[in-house]
């Protein structure tokens, strides 16, 4: 993996540094992430899973795509940039809320992350980029919930802890 830098932040998502993103989760320090869910026109979510090779949780599903803001970059960008790099998608993101969770990965890395969650809505297949992503699947959140509670090994410890706040927020989505 290259020589990535994240955005340290505060518990309120203030900035008070940068670090290699590896250092940042094998230290299991709080830094800024961004998470993007997107829909179809049936309210199915786009889910992803990892690429196999991935440095960590490959071979799982999770949400549509995931990362972390450059240094000087926004969040908005981020997630767009994010979006296209991993699923080959250009579409309109709206942002919806923001979370903090510190979660143990099963490699001794830990996301500690500071979350800005956007929803978009699109009918388009992704390309994906096969170094991040090796399938994906438009489900019903009813489908998801029932997989995640019978097999909850099959997902990102933060797609787990994040997918339970998606109905409330798709509510108010102006989708």
């Amino acid at each position: 993996m290259s020589a990535i830098e994240v955005i340290l932040v505060d518990h309120l998502d203030r900035p008070t540094g940068k670090m290699e993103k590896l250092e940042v989760h094998e230290k299991g320090l709080l830094h800024r992430a961004v998470t993007v869910y997107v829909f179809n026109s049936r309210q199915e979510l786009l889910l992803q899973r990892r690429a196999s090779d991935k440095y960590h949780c490959g071979g799982l599903w999770s949400n549509t795509c995931c990362g972390h803001p450059y240094p000087h970059e926004s969040t908005r960008d981020a997630a767009e940039r994010r979006l296209r790099e991993e699923m080959g998608m250009t579409v309109s993101l709206t942002p919806m809320f923001e979370l903090s969770y510190n979660l143990p990965l099963s490699n001794g890395l830990t996301e500690h992350e500071y979350g800005h969650v956007f929803f978009a809505v699109s009918d388009r297949l992704p390309q994906l980029n096969p170094q991040e992503a090796d399938a994906f699947d438009y489900r019903s959140l009813a489908t998801i919930e029932q997989q995640m509670q019978q097999q909850p090994q099959q997902f990102t410890p933060w797609f787990l802890h994040t997918f339970p706040r998606i109905p409330a927020h798709l509510d108010a989505f102006p989708a």
